[in-house]
């Protein structure tokens, strides 16, 4: 019997997203452990070179190590699409789970480098497409009122995946020997096994199945989710006329492939799609939660104060994400990322005013000998970058953080929707494989440079939320579509961004059975799929 409560669906299958937290903390508690150091170590210090300890992969083979996994997630997300289309969103999230538990083994029996890069990748290729796919299959079967808290609950996963993760890590740690490394990147395997036995028992996406011709299974679980066991259910009635009309439309035009996504009529919110992953790295948060160590080594922390006050900002994350997923739906997509970004930008920028009004060069092999704590700052001034981190960590947490995810598969047809968003992941994954391998050398040369170059990245993202993206909030996934090709704004690009509007109240009427609120849709006096016909065809 399948699950039909929407939480409880979402709650299982946003531990694809949680997998890629695990990953995170799973490297970042443990790269400034001796253990770790020591068994990859390659020199100039340590047993073999000198008595002193051990300096680990020199920074480009540490950033190539952090990196493999986010290459890896490329690949994936771009698999993903095809998965998505040809199986189902269900499956596609199964056959990532199993590539986690095949990537664990290979992470936890690593003998070398090269084998934990392998391990990685293989782990990658698993978050690349439960991050793609999870959004989507959710946002297909959550209502309009609700999908923003629940795709966002992705984000909340990864939150709890990090520190949940990071304190397995840290308790590990103290393990003299391998195994101090070995039992948390074994352990990452038990949340990849409860995914795949608790996605047996969960529907599969509607609009998929209908796309599939299979309506009376789509129907159904319409039925079973919406409707609380009623064919009846005015919102399931209007749901599944909605899905008809599109597929319908869908059916008269040739199928999808990646290059429709860059068409004149699809470029625009390809675009938007893309560009919400990609500035959602360039905050330059998950530098931070990859290599917090070396900028709180910098601000003079050491031994288990490194650990315990890197592991707090583990901490705000999860709760600061809490509100996002409360509010999210109220709030909109636009105020959350204009917000967050003018936020970030302010804590980047006064950081790194403080390390160069403050601080000081540390020398050729850096703070204990890692290079990448290039930096040293004393006194009142290290406390107020190690406070500007945490609350760049509270910026994120409810705004860029859950709504990167929440915001890209609301933005695209059925039609494209699997490749889309694969797409637009597979574009954040892009930037952080760059990053991961980017930051480790950029700490070593441009030291306290590096916060700039972030704070510009989250200045200029401001500007490009204001002007080029809408508000999607509330609106059903077919209504979205009419908003893009409103035929009173710009051609190809429909409404302008700054006049759009969140719909939630709206959305909640309708759902609770008002067909009366249905009608005060974007296009007043006609469906969203007759909005889509006559720009689309080109």
């Amino acid at each position: 019997m399948a699950i039909g409560n929407i939480y409880l669906i979402a709650a299982i299958s946003v531990v694809g997203g949680g997998l890629f937290g695990f990953d995170i903390a799973s490297m970042s508690a443990i790269l400034g452990t001796q253990n770790y150091l020591c068994y990859f170590n390659q020199g100039p210090h340590g047993k073999g070179y000198d008595d002193q300890p051990c300096s680990g992969p020199t920074s480009g083979a540490q950033g190539g190590i952090t990196a493999s996994m986010a290459g890896g997630s490329f690949l994936g997300a771009l698999v993903s699409g095809f998965l998505s289309d040809i199986l189902g969103r269900k499956m596609s999230i199964m056959i990532g789970s199993c590539c986690w538990i095949v990537g664990s083994i290979l992470i936890c029996a690593s003998q070398d480098i090269g084998m934990l890069i392998v391990g990685r990748i293989v782990n990658g290729f698993c978050v690349g497409i439960c991050s793609a796919q999870v959004p989507v299959y959710i946002s297909e079967l959550a209502p309009p009122s609700k999908r923003g808290r629940l795709v966002g609950a992705q984000q909340w996963a990864i939150t709890w995946g990090i520190m949940i993760m990071f304190y397995i890590s840290y308790g590990c740690s103290k393990i003299d020997g391998t195994a101090g490394f070995r039992i948390p990147w074994g352990l990452q395997m038990i949340p990849a096994i409860l995914l795949f036995i608790g996605m047996i028992f969960l529907p599969e996406s509607p609009r998929w199945l209908a796309r599939k011709d299979r309506w009376e299974e789509a129907a159904a679980v319409l039925t079973l989710v919406h409707g609380h066991g009623d064919p009846n259910s005015p919102f399931v009635t209007a749901e599944m006329q909605d899905i008809k009309d599109m597929c319908e439309f869908e059916r008269n035009n040739s199928d999808v492939t990646y290059l429709e996504l860059f068409k004149p009529h699809m470029i625009n919110r390809t675009h938007i799609g893309i560009f919400t992953q990609i500035w959602s790295q360039l905050t330059g948060m998950n530098v931070m939660m990859y290599y917090i160590t070396y900028v709180f080594a910098m601000a003079g922390l050491s031994g288990n104060n490194l650990l315990v006050s890197s592991s707090i900002q583990y901490v705000i994350n999860v709760v600061m994400t809490v509100p996002a997923l409360i509010y999210v739906d109220r709030w909109g997509r636009r105020p959350t990322l204009l917000i967050g970004a003018i936020l970030m930008m302010i804590w980047l920028y006064a950081n790194a005013g403080l390390l160069a009004s403050y601080g000081h060069y540390a020398g050729p092999n850096g703070v204990d000998n890692v290079k990448e704590a290039s930096w040293v700052i004393h006194g009142p001034p290290s406390k107020a970058v190690i406070a500007c981190s945490y609350l760049f960590v509270a910026s994120y947490a409810p705004t860029w953080g859950p709504v990167s995810w929440i915001y890209p598969p609301e933005l695209y047809p059925l039609r494209v929707r699997g490749k889309a968003v694969a797409l637009a992941t597979s574009a954040n994954w892009a930037f952080n494989f760059a990053l991961g391998y980017f930051v480790p050398p950029a700490f070593v040369n441009i030291k306290w440079e590096v916060y700039i170059i972030f704070a510009v990245f989250c200045t200029v993202m401001a500007i490009h939320v204001f002007f080029m993206f809408p508000e999607t909030a509330g609106k059903t996934l077919e209504e979205t579509e009419a908003l893009f090709t409103d035929p009173t704004g710009p051609k190809y690009i429909g409404t302008l961004a700054w006049k759009t509007h969140v719909s939630f109240q709206r959305a909640a009427q309708f759902e609770a059975g008002d067909l009366e609120s249905k009608l005060d849709t974007y296009h007043h006096d006609e469906s969203p799929e007759r909005a889509v016909v006559e720009p689309e065809k080109i």
